[in-house]
């Protein structure tokens, strides 16, 4: 099964649905601002995307600017701040089994499929 962490407000997000449905597949959506994940979920979308908790952030949103930018902070610092604002979350990210991408560029995505 192929998850989708979507943000319906993004046209990145909604674009990754769109390439998915447009090869067939219908994927389970998690609507993560409306259902924030849990630290334990975050952690593993991390360690299955294979990066740091800081690469998975989006610098120019406004929150990074006015509460992040210039600090140093450990990746579980990373990890609570996205849990407490998770616009600041990359996105899309799909994760199918034991993989997962940030679905920008949209092709990212067939490297999982």
């Amino acid at each position: 099964m192929i998850t989708v962490l979507h943000n319906p407000s993004c046209s990145k997000s909604r674009s990754a649905l769109d390439y998915l449905a447009e090869k067939g597949i219908e994927p389970e959506v998690v609507k993560y601002m409306d259902e924030p994940l849990r630290p334990d979920e975050l952690e593993e979308i991390i360690d299955l995307l294979g990066i740091a908790p800081h690469d998975l952030i989006r610098t120019s949103e406004d929150i990074y600017k006015e509460e992040f930018e210039g600090k140093e902070l450990t990746d579980e610092e990373w990890i609570l701040a996205m849990l407490e604002y998770p616009m600041l979350m990359e996105r899309p990210i799909i994760i199918n089994g034991d993989k997962a991408v940030i679905g920008r560029p949209i092709e990212n995505i067939d490297s999982i499929l």
